[in-house]
């Protein structure tokens, strides 16, 4: 009988059929009781299951290095890695039940991410307010400005031709019906702004700054042709009880695709694409929040704003919602580190 064949680093060469036929049995098993786990957990397994899984485990580990020292076919030595390595995080990860992982998001991961971002957020909110100054200014001096700024499907026929009347009905009309459509269509574009100053945030950031900037010429062109019929406490009334939530999330999102921008851009010390994945998981976390933020400024706009017709309520509750997004996001994670959470 002929010796097995020597492999590569001088260990007897196993007969790949052969060593496949004598463990593929447990191979088999072992992967049906991992996937079980994957798609519901452990409490799925049956006594028999729970009593074979370390047996099984360890021999497709022996297997695995049997595999790797005899220089077996590729194939076979990953997909015995990958079983492994599926079965090491089921075994030994911690296993943590979806609705204690929600928690987590609300009480620590997403204020932790949009506190990181502070500076990002400062920035954003500064140039969207900044932005809205010059717009302001500049439809004051020449109206002509407004319809480089606003589309014609956003102006709707309030524009610096239309009259106090026709503007003070567009606040606080019992006929809600175009309100609605245009709430509608003003949170859509607002929501558009802010996935793509995040999505966009890659390209050095540069994308993003820009549509923080055009949306904040977009607000102040809205709340110039207001002004200057003397609407303009009413337009921000109008505009506070959903804006304040709307405007912030924006920022965040802003924030969090200028994190991945400049992380992209300025590296330090690290790899672009490991500083880029370091800032996407504190960015992508803070976007994830912001999407929520958006739908319940989605509610505040379709609900509130247009069931709501008293500037001082409207005034109110937009600052209330406000204040309490600054002490979720800002006072309340102090609190917890003072508390020694």
């Amino acid at each position: 009988m002929n010796a097995p064949l020597p492999g590569s680093n001088g260990a007897p060469r196993v007969n790949a059929t052969r060593f496949r036929q004598a463990h593929e049995e447990d191979w088999s098993r072992l992967e049906q009781i991992v996937s079980r786990m994957e798609k519901r957990s452990i409490r799925s397994l049956g006594d028999d299951d729970l009593l074979a899984l370390p047996a099984l485990y360890r021999t497709t580990l022996s297997s695995l290095s049997v595999a790797r020292d005899t220089s077996l076919d590729r194939a076979l030595v990953t997909y015995l890695e990958r079983l492994c390595t599926r079965a090491y995080f089921q075994i030994y990860g911690v296993q943590t039940p979806a609705s204690r992982q929600l928690a987590r998001f609300f009480t620590r991961a997403w204020p932790e991410a949009v506190r990181a971002l502070w500076r990002e957020t400062l920035f954003c909110v500064a140039l969207t307010f900044g932005a809205a100054l010059l717009a302001y200014l500049l439809i004051r001096s020449d109206p002509s400005w407004y319809y480089s700024i606003i589309p014609q499907g956003l102006a709707g026929g309030r524009d610096p031709s239309s009259s106090v009347e026709a503007l003070r009905s567009t606040l606080y009309d019992s006929q809600k019906d175009w309100l609605g459509v245009f709430a509608t269509f003003l949170f859509t574009h607002n929501s558009q702004i802010a996935i793509f100053a995040f999505a966009l945030g890659f390209a050095f950031a540069v994308p993003t700054v820009l549509l923080i900037l055009y949306n904040g010429l977009m607000l102040g062109a809205f709340f110039a042709v207001f002004a200057a019929k003397g609407l303009g406490p009413n337009v921000v009334a109008w505009l506070t009880i959903h804006g304040t939530t709307e405007i912030f999330a924006i920022c965040i999102s802003g924030a969090a695709g200028m994190r991945i921008g400049m992380a992209i851009a300025f590296p330090g010390g690290a790899s672009r694409m490991d500083s880029a994945a370091d800032a996407g998981r504190t960015a992508a976390t803070a976007m994830c929040g912001a999407v929520i933020m958006l739908a319940v400024a989605g509610l505040l706009e379709g609900v509130g704003r247009q069931t709501v017709d008293s500037d001082a309520l409207r005034l109110l509750i937009g600052l209330a919602v406000l204040a309490g997004w600054l002490g979720y996001f800002y006072a309340w994670p102090e609190r917890r580190r003072a508390d020694g959470d």
